[in-house]
């Protein structure tokens, strides 16, 4: 049983659809305006294979793009593994700098002659540094052999001064 309404919509849906029709021939029409020759099915069958070389194309560049935008993320992850090695050797390097000066600080502590002076201990890749006051040549020459001592030492540059009474 059809229905006023129901006839409305139908009636309402028919006028869409023939204005669509319309509205697309005068389109396809376009398409190719210089083969007038071509049937509607024709020109609507070249305009459907410009529109699938035009999706294709896209499509070929978009993957393009997600490859390069791939290539870039592992050369990004690659620098970011690269950075993160480096610092975790100059960490583990300072570490055991930081190691060999304490070690070094406390052995010429011990020491009753150097004990009492003021003497800075730097590190720097196992290579000791001494620097300040020594209170003879032969207290600056024990705080040597003291650094010398120290496990994972590898070098020592003793700029201690003597100091003259």
């Amino acid at each position: 049983m059809l229905t006023t309404s129901s006839f409305f919509q139908q009636t309402r849906l028919s006028a869409i659809l023939g204005a669509c029709a319309l509205a697309v021939v005068p389109v396809l029409t376009a398409c190719d305006r210089t083969d007038s020759s071509q049937t509607v099915g024709q020109k609507l069958d070249t305009a459907v294979t410009k529109t699938e070389q035009a999706a294709a194309d896209i499509k070929d560049a978009t993957k393009a793009s997600v490859d390069s935008a791939g290539v870039a993320l592992r050369e990004g992850a690659e620098q970011a593994r690269t950075a993160a090695r480096q610092a975790t050797d100059s960490v583990t390097i300072n570490s055991e700098d930081v190691i060999i000066t304490a070690s070094v600080a406390a052995g010429l502590l011990k020491d009753p002659d150097l004990s009492a002076m003021k003497i800075d201990v730097d590190t720097k890749n196992g290579t000791v540094s001494l620097y300040g006051p020594a209170p003879s040549e032969t207290a600056r020459m024990r705080a040597t052999d003291i650094a010398k001592a120290v496990k994972g030492v590898s070098g020592v540059d003793n700029k201690l001064t003597v100091k003259t009474s």
